[in-house]
């Protein structure tokens, strides 16, 4: 894991610096110049990134909750800095995205943000095929250190949560606010076996082996990843077979929103079993004022859109290295899900 201190040191004021070009250029383009409006060329004040070229992965399908805020924050960043930017989905498959990334290096792009979900040893050696192109990468979501450690000062910089941090918080929290005890059985389901992404799932289960609870884990597998309705049987096999259970964690977003599908398949009623996930979107604010789901990191996912494409643009226009964002510190629950709500469903949030 990166020290948090040291990246605080020498990162958080090129953060704060990077936030008031932010200010700027969004104020600015949102009140055009009359050369903007009227003048034959002329460009929208704050755009200092029109002519570069971005490939920009949001990770899973369109209309995806998670994706969606995203490629919602990476469409704020073009309108407010003007790169030309063409968008890849890729289903949550690290194959795929292994095999998009080269599509993408082969277009001689200027700058790609990407998912790390492959890790650095699938990864690290096409970034060095494309860094050696002169093509700018950074990423987001599951961080790569490997190559942020190689090519961090040319740029490549990291947007998400801390992964096996944010995990371990996600399951110390749960512990704590349900009230659960040592030798209670919990159950954890999502993505160990991914390089990088599955140090979250990690975490959740470091967290709660070491306060003695006992944990069964379940991989998600292909299909529950891409489309969260075929884990219904998963899920309900797994409750009619441990009805014991006191809690359970469910380490994807996309499925963390499918909980109240789940119970109610299930036969569960809202707070019988205490449910922990990641992120938020309009189903799973629903299901946290309905009850059925109990806490959840918020990932802050928009800024994941938007600083990534914020990364590329100050790099290629002003030669900025990669930042580390940490979006991933929040907690979510009945008491503090409503003045979110809003943003949620203008899926900003």
């Amino acid at each position: 894991m990166i020290n948090a201190s040291r990246d605080l040191r020498w990162r958080l004021p090129v953060f704060v610096a990077t936030l008031v070009l932010v200010i700027g250029a969004c104020t600015s383009s949102a009140t055009p110049s009359p050369a903007a409006n009227g003048g034959a060329g002329g460009s929208t004040a704050g755009q200092f990134c029109q002519g570069m070229k971005i490939v920009f992965f949001p990770g899973g399908t369109p209309g995806g909750g998670f994706e969606t805020v995203v490629y919602n924050g990476a469409k704020a960043a073009q309108a407010a800095f003007g790169p030309d930017v063409t968008y890849q989905w890729s289903d949550w498959d690290p194959n795929k995205m292994i095999t998009q990334f080269q599509q993408a290096v082969a277009t001689k792009p200027d700058g790609i943000a990407i998912m790390g979900h492959p890790g650095d040893d699938a990864f690290d050696p096409l970034i060095a095929d494309a860094e050696k192109q002169g093509i700018l990468v950074t990423a987001m979501n599951t961080e790569l250190q490997k190559a942020e450690a190689t090519y961090a000062t040319g740029g490549f910089g990291y947007v998400g949560a801390v992964l096996h941090d944010a995990g371990a918080a996600l399951a110390n929290e749960a512990i704590k606010r349900g009230g659960l005890q040592k030798g209670d059985r919990t159950f954890v389901w999502g993505l160990k076996s991914q390089p990088g992404r599955g140090e979250r799932t990690q975490g959740i289960i470091d967290a709660l082996q070491a306060a003695g609870m006992t944990v069964d884990y379940l991989e998600i597998d292909d299909a529950t990843n891409k489309d969260p309705a075929n884990g219904t049987s998963v899920f309900t096999g797994y409750v009619s077979a441990h009805p014991d259970v006191k809690a359970m964690f469910i380490d994807h977003g996309n499925l963390t929103s499918t909980i109240p599908t789940y119970m109610k398949a299930a036969n569960l009623t809202p707070g019988k079993v205490y449910m922990a996930g990641f992120d938020a979107s309009p189903a799973t604010v629903q299901g946290i004022k309905d009850g059925y789901i109990s806490l959840v990191i918020d990932q802050q996912q928009y800024l994941q859109g938007f600083l990534a494409i914020e990364q590329l643009c100050l790099t290629k226009k002003y030669g900025f290295s990669g930042l580390f964002v940490n979006t991933g510190g929040g907690f979510i629950d009945k008491s503090n899900v409503g003045p979110i709500a809003d943003l949620v469903a203008k899926q900003i949030r």
